[in-house]
């Protein structure tokens, strides 16, 4: 405890060194401009000001994430309370994945739940070896049901309505389970008023670069914004590989939308319009299998960005409703900033450093800026790692995260953004599995 608060107070403080420094920075160079050289000054003051945003960003979700977790650490309530649960593991042509994945659900540390497994009209063995594992005699119960191919949330509604669990879980069949990770979640549901628990999702697969950036990221930047909201009880999205939510909710609710590319998201917004409180628990640890090739990764955050805008849109008119409240309305803004206004800032102003670095040969103004940036990035991924007791050679793919990886994230939401506004169709385009659970 006493080693988390020593690297809080050193991103405290790291933190501030960037904005001091770019502020040193512009003034020692400010003695030897022209005074007409308008474009370059406007150019420290742009770098100064989108900085400061950016500070304040990260000093803000790493203040509230340190208090949720010294909320968690003296929050035992509901530790004895143990409702009945229904795993439910929507699965299309999984043959792959299935049996590791089951294998993972049955050694759930957890005494009263069952496992429903949806085959989505697969055309492998999906469903032969889903039916072996529910032949065979356990102390676990599971069912295979079938539909004809409808899609995740289609098959995730028909588990729901089977499901005979006062909680559901809710998971992807590309995800492995830590044997304490139901227990951990299901602790929060003694509060009537919570709704969904989001898990901890962590890259099983980092065996290369790319899968290290994306583990990076799920421990820097989304589980670090979710433990941010839990402080609030507003997390804004309860990911597909691990969900556990109130049934009675999703079914007052109408279940998962089908008819978006982000139905985890979805819902959840649907649920914080209707009033429901939504949690996250970094000790419900699932992993998962990330996309291995740039394009895979670059479709999936389109699908990501298009399903989430496709949200904001349906569920914008839920807010004037009387059980949406102020945190509900704030969730929404930020959701939108953080999807629309964000990305389109990051990649013009580094578009507009470029641009004065080749135009005016002000080379140092981009190089600091990427330094100023990578400093941040490295300080927060210090924290965060030392939150989740994370491999510390995380830390290490700080500069390239920030200098590559952050950038051409965004552009790929940016170009999403913008044909989403256009209305230019897409298909959901199921992202290949290698079985590396």
């Amino acid at each position: 405890m006493r080693r988390l608060g020593r690297t809080l107070a050193l991103v405290v403080v790291a933190a501030a060194v960037p904005l001091a420094a770019g502020a040193l920075y512009a003034a020692a160079l400010r003695e030897g401009l022209e005074p007409a050289n308008v474009l370059v000054r406007a150019t420290f003051v742009l770098q100064l000001g989108f900085l400061a945003v950016l500070l304040v960003r990260y000093l803000v979700l790493l203040w509230f994430a340190f208090l949720a977790h010294l909320e968690g650490l003296h929050d035992g309530a509901g530790r004895d309370a143990l409702p009945s649960v229904s795993v439910v593991a929507p699965a299309f042509n999984e043959e792959r994945m299935i049996d590791r994945v089951l294998a993972s659900l049955v050694a759930l540390d957890y005494p009263r739940y069952e496992i429903v497994v949806v085959d989505d009209g697969s055309t492998d063995a999906t469903h032969a070896r889903a039916s072996a594992w529910a032949r065979r005699a356990g102390a676990v119960p599971i069912r295979v049901l079938s539909q004809r191919n409808a899609g995740k949330a289609s098959a995730l509604n028909l588990g729901i309505r089977a499901a005979a669990g006062e909680l559901v879980l809710c998971i992807d069949t590309d995800s492995a389970l830590e044997p304490s990770a139901l227990r951990a979640a299901v602790r929060h549901f003694a509060d009537p008023a919570v709704g969904a628990v989001a898990g901890n999702v962590k890259v099983v697969n980092r065996r290369n670069l790319v899968t290290w950036l994306q583990a990076l990221e799920y421990v820097e930047g989304l589980n670090i914004l979710r433990r941010a909201q839990a402080f609030f009880r507003l997390v804004n999205v309860v990911p597909g590989p691990l969900g556990l939510f109130r049934r009675d909710a999703v079914l007052a609710a109408g279940g998962y939308p089908t008819d978006t590319y982000a139905e985890d998201c979805d819902l959840t917004l649907l649920l914080l319009a209707r009033g429901w409180k939504v949690h996250y628990e970094p000790k419900a640890v699932v992993w998962t299998e990330a996309p291995e090739r740039i394009g895979a990764l670059l479709k999936q955050r389109y699908r990501w960005t298009r399903g989430m805008l496709q949200a904001l849109r349906k569920r914008n008119a839920g807010l004037r409703v009387p059980g949406a409240g102020l945190g509900a309305r704030a969730t929404f803004a930020y959701m939108t900033f953080e999807a629309v206004l964000w990305p389109a800032a990051n990649v013009m102003t580094n578009v507009f450093f470029l641009g004065v670095a080749v135009t005016l040969g002000w080379a140092p103004i981009v190089v600091f800026w990427w330094l100023q940036l990578t400093l941040l990035d490295t300080v927060t991924a210090i924290f965060a790692i030392a939150l989740e007791d994370e491999s510390p050679a995380l830390v290490l793919l700080a500069p390239v995260y920030r200098v590559a990886y952050v950038l051409l994230v965004d552009v790929c939401k940016l170009l999403a953004t913008v044909e989403d506004v256009c209305g230019v169709a897409m298909t959901w385009g199921k992202l290949e599995r290698l079985g590396r659970l």
